[in-house]
Parts: structure tokens; C-alpha cells; sequence
């Protein structure tokens, strides 16, 4: 299927490894031009050298790379201000960024939970306002949102992330209602699963260490718990959320569509 976004802007967080970096190479593959950012510049690098080999021979669209810390002003004016870059004036947001450190909330003061609102609530409203009036005037917009399952099935040892993103959830329900869709313009919510990324790993290291358990035996007990038998890959991850950036979604907006290999064991 072609995804009718070659020769479109995007602009991708979190993007030198895992769930970020399978959005930044599926877009990329489908000719997109993707800005990618994330703080760490020698990952970063190596992230986009390995897209830019990985691309088709003869492919033009750009690949650029902003070492910054998109939770600052300073790093969000440096994403908007790469060079050769689109500016303010992408068609396709992918906000991201690493979850809230696991734990009992009774060890977190005032300061954690403003970096956790920092990193997987405001700063992807920032983003959003800086980009959104611009992809309504062009009449074309796409803004994925990656957040987690656990906005669904919250769970005990993350209530950071589960906080700050039911956040960031129902401000992107109320926006993606306002008129934008009918101006080509849709915000939706890509809620991973277990996916096998450094976040995982470190989530199951968590959970061992509190159940004083072997990682090996909580992996496979989180294995088995899945419908699918198996964590889903940064891959496949990053296929669905260029789908939800394809012109064949432009009447889908305000969801929040999990990917979680059937592990939700609700009917809604």
C-alpha cells in the first residue's frame, strides 16, 4: 500500500532507538522527510547513519538529525531551527519521549511529578502548539502521540507514566474535536504494549527486583500473559504508526489505538 506521505516533513522524538526509532525508519522508508531528535548525539548518529543505509537506492528524502532535549525551550527552538530542516512547518508530529522511572509513589516529592508532566504531557502539548495552526492552514496534518497501555491498565509500579499520559490523553481527546479534522489535521495516540526496548527491560528488572524473582522468570511469565506468545518489535510499531500518518487515515482522530499483542482483556 502506498502511503501517499513521500515528500512530506516529520518530525520524530525519541528517535535514536527503540519505539521512536521503528516510527523514524517506517516513515523514512515511505519517503519521508524525517527530522529525528533525541538528547543523546552518538546514538542519535548512528540511529540515522543506519536509516539513511537502510533507505532504497536513489532515495532523495532527507534525514537530519537534532541532538537536544526537546522537554527545554532551548531544544525545542533547536528542533524547529535545523538546518535544511522545514522548520515550524512539518506535516507529521511524532511526540516521544522515555517513561517516568518505575516505583512507590510515596517516594516521589513534588519535583519527580513535575518532570514526569514535563517529559510525557507538556512537552508534547508545546510541540503540538507549535506545529498544529500550520497543518491546518496547509489543510494536512498528522500527530501521533506515543504513550502506553497503561493509560488503559495502569500499572502499579509506573504511576508516574500513568498519570502524566491520562493527561496528555484527554487534552489531545478534547483538541482532535475542535474542528482540526475537518481541516485535514488528526491527533491520535499510539499506546505500546510490551515491546521489546531498553524500557522494557529496565520495567522487568523493576518488577523482579520487587517480586525478588529472577528477570528471566518474570520475562517469561510477561511472555506468557500475551495472546500473541511473544514482545512486539520497534518494527512493527513503527508500521502502524506510519499508517496512522498515511492519507488513508484522515477519519481516524481522537484514538487511542493499542498495540499490544491482545494482552488488554477488555471489550472497549
Amino acid at each position: 500500500m502506498d502511503l501517499g506521505i513521500a515528500g512530506r516533513w516529520a518530525i520524530v522524538c525519541g528517535a535514536s532507538k527503540g519505539l521512536g526509532w521503528g516510527c523514524a525508519r517506517a516513515l523514512a522508508l515511505e519517503g519521508v522527510n524525517v527530522v529525528m531528535a533525541a538528547r543523546g548525539a552518538e546514538a542519535l548518529e548512528t540511529a540515522a547513519a543506519r536509516l539513511r543505509a537502510e533507505r532504497p537506492a536513489g532515495a532523495r528524502n532527507q534525514i537530519l538529525t537534532v541532538a537536544a532535549d526537546v522537554t527545554t525551550e532551548a531544544g525545542r527552538a533547536a528542533l524547529f531551527a535545523v538546518p535544511g530542516g522545514p522548520g515550524r512547518d512539518v506535516d507529521i508530529l511524532v511526540t516521544n519521549a522515555g517513561g517516568p522511572p518505575p516505583g512507590d509513589f510515596r517516594q516521589w516529592g513534588r519535583d519527580t511529578w513535575l518532570r514526569a508532566l514535563d517529559g510525557n504531557m507538556l512537552t508534547p502539548i508545546e510541540l503540538i502548539k507549535a506545529t498544529v495552526d500550520g497543518m491546518a492552514a496547509r489543510g494536512f496534518g498528522r500527530i501521533v502521540n506515543i504513550t502506553s497501555s497503561a493509560v488503559k491498565a495502569p500499572i502499579d509500579i509506573l504511576g508516574l507514566s500513568n498519570g502524566a499520559r491520562s493527561g496528555l490523553t484527554g487534552f489531545v481527546a478534547g483538541l482532535a474535536r475542535s474542528g482540526l479534522a475537518a481541516r485535514g489535521v488528526t491527533l491520535n495516540n499510539l499506546l505500546p504494549g510490551k515491546f521489546a526496548t531498553d524500557r522494557l527491560r529496565a520495567t522487568l528488572q523493576a518488577a523482579a527486583d520487587k517480586a525478588g524473582q529472577p528477570l528471566e522468570v518474570i520475562e517469561h511469565q510477561q511472555r506468557e500473559a500475551i495472546p500473541a506468545g511473544r514482545f512486539g518489535t520497534p518494527e512493527e510499531f513503527g508500521a502502524i504508526c506510519a499508517f496512522l500518518c498515511s492519507v488513508h487515515a484522515g477519519y481516524l482522530t481522537g484514538q487511542n489505538v493499542l498495540a499490544d499483542g491482545g494482552a488488554y482483556p477488555g471489550t472497549f
